[in-house]
């Protein structure tokens, strides 16, 4: 299953914000503006979490909830 638009609107609504509020707003009137170690971190984890999502819807989305074949039942008996 191919990934949608409605399954990157809550990646969208997560990143979106935190790049705009951390890189427009708190990183340039901090002790750490500029380009240096800390802003590439701070850059870095925020691609890290967006990786991790898509990972994870991906490997949602393969998963069915039962592939055992018809009559069969998953109990030992």
């Amino acid at each position: 299953m191919s990934m949608s638009f409605r399954h990157l609107v809550p990646l969208l609504g997560f990143a979106l914000p935190t790049l705009v509020i951390g890189y427009g707003f708190v990183i340039p009137r901090s002790c750490i503006a500029g380009i240096n170690a800390q802003s590439v971190g701070f850059g870095a984890t925020v691609l890290g979490a967006c990786l991790t999502y898509i990972a994870g819807i991906r490997t949602a989305a393969g998963r069915s909830a039962c592939k055992l074949p018809r009559g069969k039942s998953n109990a030992s008996s």
